[in-house]
């Protein structure tokens, strides 16, 4: 299954680096994106991937948050990851 990178977890003032919001392919709803909750996902980039785990959803469109393992690079935002 793909997604697309949206961007950081983010408030007002803060960004948390390390977890990312992520639109998944064919997903519009809350209830799609629930049994998607515990999947790993893979980051692949030049050097090594980097893996993370989807931890919840995110808003009624179907997006969920993914925390990563390290921080991720602003250059991820609008790429491609991998949910197994």
């Amino acid at each position: 299954m793909q997604g697309t990178i949206h961007n950081y977890r983010r408030g007002r003032h803060n960004q948390t680096c390390s977890q990312m919001l992520i639109v998944v392919d064919g997903v519009d709803s809350k209830d799609k994106a629930q049994p998607l909750v515990g999947k790993r996902v893979t980051y692949h980039t030049g050097k090594k991937p980097i893996a993370g785990e989807v931890r919840s959803t995110h808003g009624n469109s179907g997006a969920v948050r993914v925390i990563f393992e390290t921080g991720m690079p602003g250059q991820a935002i609008g790429q491609r990851v991998e949910i197994q």
